[in-house]
């Protein structure tokens, strides 16, 4: 589905389930997280960029006080009444199905934000379709958080800042889903810039537009989609959190944003294998963040395939969050040209990337579906990316 099938698809989609048009649309992209993997959470240092493909939402105001969504992925609505979201989530969540929770937990997130009670807002319906292609690692989640809250916002005249949209969708994520993760993804989709990476402090929510430089480089981003899918609420996710939470208090630190690397020696001594390696990934990617920052702004693009090689390295061997397919994907990548590689998101499948040279693109993946085949993996859904603008209405 592209990006005008997917608006055209939420308008429809509202329009059979209310039977009258959206009183509006919005849209907001997924992202690519360039280099900085599960440091967020960690108060540390990443480096996203949105990208084209969006999430839509059309949505119309109701009388009655109530909520219904429905969406592309399930085309059965989900009702509730705007002053039961307090009792739904976060203890009630599994009464309603989990897609459904993003949007209503982006409800219940914002209404608390902006500090309105449920009758003083009007209901809605919303419908949801996106072309972000769904557990790719590429934050299909945060799409739908933040189009969702620039649609409410909007409705709602909360007059929300959209850092204040971010956290919301973070909240929906972190208690109406259940999912532990940062604030990455809902930064990267709202405050979104064409041909820029956004570099985010996750501590301090400070934010600084790093030019790319793709284009002007001849240089190409593919995205190499595994079709493995995952999912950050399930265990994996959470169990390297919970690593990284006992490495901070072994390290006596609040976060292991706190911790140098000129520190790794004393972890090593205090914790054991598996704990000190998942702490090495978060210390050794934060540093990797800085580097890439650094490079772009003095040596550009071309000069930062082996931080983002190594960046992968330590995914697959410190912090154990890779797959056979990922591997795949970037080993041979690199062994067909590409200037660097590396999973990309939350991990356990998803997708890879890889900064290419512009007449290396086709080569290299078909290298890739050709040693997917090889591997008895299915096969890959590879395409190229470029930096897009935030969440916006439409």
């Amino acid at each position: 589905m592209t990006g005008t099938d997917a608006a055209a698809a939420a308008r429809d989609l509202f329009h059979r389930m209310t039977g009258h048009e959206p009183d509006g649309s919005w849209s907001a992209p997924g992202r690519v997280n360039l280099i900085g993997e599960h440091t967020d959470y960690n108060e540390g240092y990443v480096l996203p960029f949105a990208i084209p493909h969006r999430t839509h939402v059309a949505l119309g105001g109701r009388a009655d006080g109530r909520i219904r969504v429905v969406s592309t992925f399930d085309e059965v609505p989900v009702e509730v009444p705007l002053d039961a979201l307090d009792a739904l989530f976060p203890d009630a969540r599994d009464e309603v199905p989990e897609w459904s929770r993003y949007p209503l937990g982006v409800a219940w997130a914002l209404l608390h934000a902006a500090g309105r009670a449920a009758d003083a807002v009007t209901g809605v319906d919303i419908a949801i379709a996106s072309d972000v292609p769904v557990g790719a690692g590429l934050s299909s989640s945060a799409a739908i958080e933040s189009a969702t809250a620039y649609a409410l916002n909007d409705t709602w005249a909360l007059e929300l800042e959209p850092v204040a949209l971010a956290r919301s969708g973070r909240k929906a994520e972190n208690e109406a889903v259940g999912a532990p993760t940062g604030i990455m993804d809902q930064m990267a989709s709202v405050l979104g810039r064409e041909d820029a990476a956004i570099f985010l402090d996750c501590r301090t929510l400070d934010t600084d537009v790093v030019d790319l430089g793709f284009t002007a480089n001849d240089l190409e981003l593919l995205v190499i989609d595994t079709r493995v899918s995952h999912a950050h609420s399930t265990g994996g996710y959470r169990e390297r959190r919970a690593s990284c939470e006992r490495g901070a208090q072994l390290m006596g630190v609040p976060a292991l944003r706190d911790v140098q690397l000129t520190d790794l020696p004393a972890a090593e001594a205090r914790m054991d294998d598996v704990t000190f390696r998942r702490v090495r990934h978060i210390v050794t990617e934060n540093q990797r963040v800085l580097d890439t920052v650094r490079t772009l702004r003095e040596q550009g693009p071309r000069a930062i395939g082996d931080l983002l090689t190594a960046s992968h390295a330590s995914m697959r061997d410190d912090f154990e969050i890779s797959t056979p397919e990922l591997d795949t994907a970037v080993d041979t990548a690199l062994a067909a040209g590409a200037l660097g590689a590396r999973m990309t998101g939350g991990g356990f499948g998803g997708a890879a990337i890889a900064l290419v040279e512009d007449g290396l693109r086709d080569a290299v993946a078909d290298a890739v579906r050709t040693a997917f085949t090889a591997a008895g993996h299915t096969a890959p859904h590879i395409f190229t990316v470029r930096a897009g603008s935030g969440a916006r209405r439409d």
